[in-house]
């Protein structure tokens, strides 16, 4: 498919980004009312009517209540499904909102509350109309905040709604390799308008302060696609050093997979190279689930102190609710005890 600035997406090129989905007896839209997602409705309501067999679509638009022309943004949205053939349906985020971290916030409000509908709706998977500029942005912050390999290849086609109670839930990016301009063209095209969050722009901001540095570095050659390249070669050297990990797991370990306890050969950990090492320790964190998060940095710090404790004394810490221990020959992972709370002052 073409990546031609000023270009709409054809028909053609719509099939070959939602073909893979019509399997799927319903589909939720997420459509906030900004140009990239009504470009989506758009596509999804023109493929499914060129479809034999299309699942069923619903647009579903989040209303975070942080701006007065919020509400009239969701009813436009509404007009527009209905005017498609889809069914739409507004979600409010009610509550008190925080003073800090909110687009964090409002990004996680929006995925349990998208995630709630469609679990609702008999719907498994929500789309959203990230695009090549999305991925790019991402790439780009999480270089900024010294992501591993993992983080640098952004953003997937397809992964787990990430928000607790989500289960089972997908969300589902397939304009991950379109760029914003051609959506705008779809757009301007077909004489359908779109709102613009100031938001997007405000420099308070990561994102937006992300986003006006873009145009500079595409004239230095750090354009979108090649981001975008980037986070490919990444994700495929992610995938070796997952492949070699899991392999030395099955090799050195005593007790794996999903266990109360995982058992490792401890000269042999010691002899892996630093970055298949703490990937097998993310491995047997894992296998005993662990119900916390995982950072990248701490088990790095993990893996340093493991190399440097001395071989003839036991080392012993905590991560992510799981108990390591280095003893002799053996590196033992097992969940951690849970903590025994303080005794109530009379």
């Amino acid at each position: 498919m073409s990546a031609a600035d000023g270009t709409p997406v054809s028909a053609e090129e719509a099939e070959a980004l939602f073909s893979h989905l019509s399997e799927h007896p319903a589909l939720v839209v997420a459509v906030s009312g900004g140009p990239d997602s009504v470009a989506l409705l758009v596509l999804m309501a023109r493929w499914r009517a060129s479809s034999k067999h299309p699942p069923k679509l619903i647009a579903m638009t989040v209303d975070h209540g942080l701006r007065p022309e919020s509400a009239a943004e969701a009813e436009a949205v509404g007009r527009l499904a209905r005017s498609l053939g889809v069914p739409h349906r507004t979600l409010r985020w009610t509550g008190r909102k925080p003073k800090s971290g909110l687009p964090q916030a409002a990004r996680l409000a929006r995925y349990r509350l998208l995630a709630e509908a469609a679990r609702k709706a008999g719907a498994r998977h929500v789309l959203t109309a990230h695009t090549l500029d999305d991925q790019a942005e991402t790439i780009l912050f999480r270089m900024a905040r010294g992501s591993g390999l993992l983080g640098l290849t952004g953003m997937m086609p397809e992964s787990p709604v990430p928000v607790i109670g989500a289960a089972g839930i997908m969300l589902v990016r397939p304009l991950l390799t379109v760029p914003k301009s051609r959506l705008l063209e779809t757009l301007r095209a077909a004489q359908i308008p779109y709102a613009t969050d100031p938001s997007n722009s405000d420099p308070r901001f990561t994102r937006p302060r992300i986003r006006a540095l873009m145009p500079q570095l595409a004239k230095e050659g750090l354009t979108a696609e090649r981001l975008a390249l980037l986070g490919r070669r990444a994700e495929r050297a992610e995938q070796a050093l997952m492949h070699m990990a899991v392999a030395s797991m099955k090799r050195l370990a005593a007790i794996w997979p999903p266990s109360e306890s995982v058992q490792i050969q401890a000269a042999g950990f010691l002899d892996l190279p630093e970055e298949v090492a703490t990937r097998v320790l993310y491995c047997a964190i894992a296998s005993i689930g662990h119900d916390a998060p995982l950072q990248l940095g701490k088990l790095e710090a993990l893996g340093s102190k493991l190399r440097g404790a001395a071989p003839s004394r036991r080392y012993r810490c905590t991560l992510a609710c799981a108990m390591i221990t280095l003893k002799g020959e053996l590196l033992t992972v097992e969940r951690a005890p849970a903590r025994r709370r303080a005794p109530k002052r009379p």
